[in-house]
């Protein structure tokens, strides 16, 4: 098949991320894929086309080269809601609107403002299918995005958990020199967010919970790993940070590309979001054997079982997330079972040449 993937950005995040494993896994099976975004600095481009997408490129308006890519695929798959409503109109304008799939990877809280909601009930119907990645972002793309029920189809995110698996089997030794490169101790507690900073990420609660359970336990360190290419969050978290007095004990590390290797140096996987999708980190964090401490939002329940897999907490709460980080501070076995229950979990549910199987049968389904 012809396959052309249309999203609103190509720089790191978890849409992004989940893009360019799907890309992979649809090359690596004989597809011709090209890949167009919206806006953004593009710098997971190269990625893609090392991936074996056969172009990735930035549209620019008129939109013609993105209508003619249009006209040539078998299926056209849009992500993210900027580029689901562009590609909706430019489809059905060049009459290939039976050849669309719009995917959606969360629960997008603009949609519930009722203009926005009304437009979306228009163009949102337009695709043939429209996959989501979790029962949670199903319910409110039929509530709040008005979408037909009929057409939505649920395909889970999925990765290789090799990577993380390989990443947490490093010696002791070298595990206590990746974390000294941080100047966190052997005997450090370190939890680990890995995120953009983004207001729905919410690591102003975050950061107030760190502080409340850095002083009742002095050994606990914090690292976050991410950036902010759209606005100031991550110049406002440092800000806060400072506020907060905790100095070294928390550490803001930028977009890395050594992921797995950072999960693999930290005890527990962190984050405060006030609303998901999914969250591709937690399934990373869960492959590496880490236990994860959450909101206990959206579908982040579909992925982390609380008590089992992880702890979930109420969203904006920064006490009750502290007392989840004195908690997992405190009993290194319970952090040990957790993360061994989430792996095992992550290698039975959530693999990806299921997820990459199943977005492909449905591209039969409407290529027919």
């Amino acid at each position: 098949m012809k396959i052309v993937h249309v999203i609103t950005t190509l720089d790191v995040g978890g849409a992004e991320m989940h893009l360019l494993s799907q890309v992979r896994g649809q090359c690596s099976r004989g597809h011709e894929v090209s890949l167009y975004y919206l806006k953004g600095q593009g710098t997971l481009a190269d990625d893609f086309r090392a991936a074996g997408a056969s172009s990735a490129g930035r549209v620019g308006f008129p939109f013609l080269s993105l209508a003619r890519a249009i006209r040539r695929a078998d299926i056209v798959h849009s992500h993210l809601l900027k580029a689901d409503m562009l590609v909706a109109v430019v489809a059905t304008l060049v009459g290939c609107r039976r050849r669309l799939i719009s995917g959606k990877h969360n629960d997008e809280q603009v949609l519930k403002r009722p203009l926005v909601s009304l437009i979306h009930g228009v163009l949102g119907n337009l695709p043939r299918v429209t996959i989501v990645l979790s029962d949670h972002v199903g319910r409110f793309v039929e509530k709040y995005g008005r979408v037909r029920p009929t057409s939505l189809r649920r395909v889970y995110y999925g990765i290789d958990p090799a990577p993380f698996i390989r990443a947490s089997e490093v010696d002791k030794t070298e595990r206590d020199r990746a974390r000294g490169e941080f100047g966190f101790d052997a005997a450090d507690r370190v939890f680990i967010c890995v995120a953009r900073f983004a207001p729905q990420k919410a690591h102003d609660v975050l950061l107030k919970a760190f502080a409340l359970a850095h002083q009742a336990d002095p050994s606990v360190r914090l690292l976050l790993v991410g950036d902010d290419p759209f606005g100031d969050g991550r110049e406002r978290a440092e800000t806060l940070a400072r506020s907060l007095e905790l100095g070294d004990a928390v550490h803001f590390a930028g977009i890395r590309r050594d992921v797995p290797a950072l999960i693999a140096l930290s005890d527990v996987f962190v984050m405060s979001s006030l609303w998901e999708g999914l969250g591709l980190v937690f399934l990373e964090a869960m492959a590496a054997g880490l236990p994860v401490l959450a909101s206990g939002v959206s579908a982040v329940p579909e992925v982390v079982i609380d008590g089992e897999t992880g702890l979930l907490v109420p969203p904006g709460d920064p006490e009750a997330l502290a007392e989840g980080f004195k908690r997992l501070a405190a009993h290194g076995e319970l952090c040990l079972a957790l993360g061994g229950r989430g792996r095992a979990r992550v290698v039975d549910s959530f693999g990806l040449d299921r997820m990459v199987e199943e977005t492909l049968a449905i591209y039969a389904e409407v290529a027919g």
